[in-house]
């Protein structure tokens, strides 16, 4: 029997071996953590890039495995990167708002449900977040009118974050 014929029980060995591996390096990280009395949100940014990193190497892996040649995964690869950066430097379109969500979504120290406060020259903009979408994130004013806010804009101002007890109080 040949390598081809293995397809599917060579990808399950990458995905459980991926797996494996991940866990191992977060417990690993967690050690680290305590030893060296590192805080905790490097940790789990580290741990947000080791998870990439072995997802995307596990995509890379798979598509070998699978039959996609090289010059097809560059490809792809490269196209990616180039939306990536077409999204960060156009400010005003709709790809820099879904890359602008990506970037809330992974890696923002928001959440649904924190109170924050969006400062601006003239009028900052108070709520609860309700919503964090693609495009948008929702916020609920103390007035109770909800007001979308796009992504790309989210990252340009400064934002003011308030404890999680504040929310309650407030809304």
């Amino acid at each position: 029997m040949e390598f081809q014929q293995y397809k599917l029980v060579w990808t399950i060995i990458f995905i459980v071996a991926t797996i494996l591996l991940r866990l191992l390096v977060v417990k690993s990280l967690k050690r680290i953590q305590t030893k060296f009395g590192f805080q905790r949100s490097r940790i789990v940014v580290t741990n947000k890039v080791v998870s990439i990193l072995f997802s995307i190497t596990l995509v890379v892996l798979i598509s070998f495995i699978w039959g996609v040649e090289k010059k097809e995964l560059l490809l792809f690869i490269s196209s990616f990167l180039t939306i990536i950066g077409i999204g960060f430097f156009a400010q005003w379109s709709i790809l820099s708002n879904i890359t602008a969500g990506l970037i809330l979504y992974f890696n923002y120290p928001v959440k649904i449900g924190d109170k924050i406060t969006i400062l601006e020259k003239d009028n900052n903009i108070t709520g609860k977040i309700v919503d964090i979408d693609a495009f948008f994130i929702t916020l609920k004013t103390p007035e109770n009118k909800m007001i979308t806010i796009p992504n790309g804009i989210i990252l340009q101002k400064t934002v003011q974050f308030f404890p999680d007890e504040d929310v309650d109080k407030m809304f």
